[in-house]
């Protein structure tokens, strides 16, 4: 069931701009199910040790410092394709080159502070629902 959810993350700056309400709702309104969501307050440890894929790639201490600057909020999503629908929702990584009307051409402002995280890929979805929520906070309904 893997291609069946997919992990976001509402950034920092999403949150403190009061955007967080506006992209949930969007979220919903666009056909995906809330199957775990909390806010949370990532250490920096724990920001790069998420983001330790990106370990080597030059915004790695920019992001992970950004990431762990204020709360985020979490989620597992469902939908059919989840992965692969999120992503092309929430628009390109970097908000200037995202299509007209996504979350990041909306309340993203820069690569890094790009509003949302999305995963990349199935098996990164599992791994980062896996990071955040244990099983017993996933609900089916």
């Amino acid at each position: 069931m893997a291609n069946t959810t997919t992990l976001t993350i509402i950034k920092p700056k999403s949150i403190q701009k009061n955007f967080h309400g506006a992209i949930i709702n969007e979220i919903l309104e666009n056909g995906f199910k809330i199957k775990a969501m909390k806010m949370v307050q990532m250490t920096n440890s724990q920001a790069e040790k998420f983001y330790e894929v990106h370990h080597d790639k030059p915004f790695y201490k920019d992001l992970t410092e950004f990431m762990s600057s204020s709360p985020v909020i979490v989620a597992i999503l469902e939908a059919p394709n989840a992965v692969e629908s999120f992503r092309e929702f929430i628009g390109a990584t970097n908000p200037d080159k995202a299509a007209e009307g996504t979350i990041r051409d909306k309340f993203g402002s820069s690569i890094t502070q790009n509003a949302v995280h999305g995963s990349d890929s199935n098996e990164n979805a599992t791994k980062e629902a896996d990071f955040f929520f244990s099983k017993l906070e996933r609900f089916n309904y």
